[in-house]
């Protein structure tokens, strides 16, 4: 980029990708690290991904504050975006989604490395799901400011109709045992039928 070979072929491409993958915001110093490359070609490909997504028929825009940056949609494009995310805080929640709550729940609070690793799979579609319907809270890691927490909201403790993440069921076993979180989260199950708030919305948690 600018005329300088980058030690990493396809940088701009692969940046996009970690942008696209992560679903919040990421520091240059992470991608820079995870993408084998210095900072000022971070910061070139940064400036290249900006001018594209400048273009009126882009439907993205790169979002940056101070080190952090994220990939977001275009704020013309609010109106078919919220409509469509109203249609999904509607629907049920999905298995994987289930599951990522179940870890949030015994483990918070966690970070998205931690729920990846205790699921084997990337949960960032799992997670700004649950942070859209309230379900959990995002918080800052006070061991490495790179990377956010994850904990149950109070949303979730008033859906369960419980007090607080230690009066899960077998909450002093589970919440060890993050394979166990994970495996025997289903027995919330029993507890949330029927549970649900003033609009009438209901939880249940289940895992395979």
């Amino acid at each position: 980029m600018n005329g300088t070979p980058s030690s990493n072929p396809n940088i701009v491409s692969k940046m996009e990708s970690l942008l696209f993958l992560h679903g919040e915001p990421i520091s240059c110093d992470r991608l820079a690290t995870e993408l084998s490359v210095s900072q000022e070609e971070i910061v070139a490909g940064l400036e290249t991904l900006s001018k594209r997504y400048a273009d009126a028929d882009s439907g993205l825009t790169l979002i940056r504050k101070g080190e952090h940056v994220e990939l977001a949609t275009r704020a013309e494009n609010a109106p078919e975006v919220e409509a469509m995310l109203v249609s999904d805080r509607e629907e049920t929640l999905g298995k994987a989604t289930m599951e990522t709550l179940a870890v949030v729940a015994y483990r918070g609070p966690v970070t998205r490395a931690s729920i990846d690793a205790i699921r084997g799979v990337n949960s960032s579609f799992s997670l700004r799901n649950l942070l859209l319907r309230g379900l959990i809270e995002r918080t800052a890691n006070p061991l490495d400011a790179r990377e956010y927490e994850y904990v149950a909201s109070f949303r979730l403790l008033e859906l369960l109709g419980i007090g607080a993440s230690m009066d899960l069921p077998e909450y002093e076993v589970l919440s060890r045992d993050s394979r166990s979180a994970t495996r025997e989260a289903a027995s919330l199950a029993d507890m949330s039928d029927g549970a649900g708030g003033d609009d009438g919305e209901s939880i249940l948690i289940i895992s395979s």
